[in-house]
């Protein structure tokens, strides 16, 4: 057997020998004086040799535990030159199969299923961004331990809720990878459970039915612009989100049958709500119809006619007439109207069909979208007629 000594003595000579140590593993000195590992075996009656690399690099130990593996697999009826073949292929489509990639492919898969664009730029932001450390690596190979190390310090930095939600798209683009044979499993599964609960922070609303009729009252005298005025009485009077109150186009109002069809590209749920337009409602939308040209934005920007008007403007408005971000925001009209409705006694399902609430059950969800409609335009003049009588609530008390 060879011995360190040996093999650091072994001086190269006219032509290449051999050095051989025990259970086919041998030294090849050539005439340059390179000193390579080599190990021989027979499978399936066939010499075969498998090369293990350079000494020093390569110390004795080394080689021989590297031969000793090759001989495990050849006792389990594998040629270990195949078995290396295969496991440079596997290296090969592993390193090539990255998390980026996958990633890609899962945000390629969101733009071609119809998905808002800022839903898409929300992902790339988690995925490419947050995310990473990750992208580089074999999707295969990532552990639960380096997730959870880029989550925690999220969390750590007081992003609680951010961390959650790039677990669960990260889990998302795991599975992808599984069902298409990239990953063996979710590793975000074992993350069950090991972030902290997010302080949630609901949007400010006025519940309270005179301070709402105050708001109303306000909203009628505000001196601003005509645009941002008639914006936030549309959100009040349609119970709607202020993304499709500042994206509401002329084409979208069916005056023959009161209604606004807004498309699904741009409902949060991806599909199509008709919203029943109160006599208060439409009264708004006539004022301001004749304040822009053709089929376009019904409420534009102040600055442009192409458009349309920033939520933040709508929350500038608000803070102008003295209320502040804990008491209400251009959101918070829908919990009004949810809340007050619900205390009053009035059908939940309808209020919740008004709102665009998605239903779990696909009948359930079906049966609200055709039955309610009726209903839904009863509830939204009731509404309207509601906000009516807080405004002269509002005066009285003040009186």
């Amino acid at each position: 057997m060879l011995t360190q000594l040996a093999i650091s003595n072994a001086k190269p000579k006219a032509k290449p020998y051999k050095l051989s140590d025990a259970g086919g593993l041998s030294l090849l000195v050539e005439k340059g004086g390179s000193k390579l590992w080599r190990f021989r075996y027979v499978f399936s009656g066939r010499e075969k040799m498998l090369s293990f690399g350079a000494f020093p690099d390569v110390t004795l130990a080394q080689a021989r535990a590297k031969r000793d593996e090759a001989r495990q697999i050849l006792a389990g009826g594998i040629d270990p030159a195949q078995k290396r073949k295969e496991d440079k292929v596997a290296a090969s489509i592993s390193a090539a199969n990255t998390f980026g990639v996958v990633a890609a492919e899962y945000i390629d898969r969101l733009a071609k299923e119809g998905a808002a664009p800022s839903t898409i730029s929300k992902n790339i932001w988690l995925l490419e961004d947050l995310a990473a450390p990750l992208c580089k690596r074999p999707v295969s190979d990532i552990t639960p331990v380096e997730i959870l190390e880029i989550l925690k310090r999220i969390e750590k930095s007081g992003r609680r809720d951010t961390a959650r939600r790039l677990r669960g798209t990260l889990g998302t683009v795991f599975r992808y990878a599984v069902v298409t044979q990239r990953a063996p499993t979710d590793p975000t599964y074992a993350l069950k459970g090991a972030l902290l609960r997010p302080d949630v922070q609901h949007r400010a609303a006025i519940t309270d039915e005179t301070k709402l009729g105050a708001l109303m009252v306000n909203i009628d005298n505000y001196d601003g612009s005509p645009t941002l005025r008639a914006a936030l009485l549309l959100l009040a009077l349609t119970m709607t989100r202020p993304g499709d109150v500042r994206h509401m186009r002329k084409s979208e109002i069916v005056f023959p049958k009161a209604l606004w069809r807004i498309p699904a590209e741009r409902m949060k749920m991806r599909r199509p709500h008709d919203v029943p337009l109160s006599k208060q409602a439409l009264t708004v939308i006539r004022e301001m119809w004749d304040l822009t040209e053709g089929n376009g934005l019904l409420l534009p920007s102040i600055r442009s006619s192409v458009k349309p008007l920033s939520e933040n403007a709508m929350n500038s408005a608000l803070r102008r007439m003295g209320y502040d971000k804990t008491e209400v925001t251009a959101h918070g009209f829908r919990s009004s109207a949810s809340t007050i409705l619900n205390e009053r006694g009035f059908n939940p399902d309808v209020i919740e069909a008004a709102l665009a609430h998605q239903d779990e059950d696909d009948v359930r969800r079906a049966y609200n979208r055709t039955t309610y409609l009726q209903e839904r335009a009863k509830l939204m003049q009731d509404w309207a007629d509601m906000l009516d009588e807080f405004r002269k609530l509002s005066l009285r008390h003040v009186a």
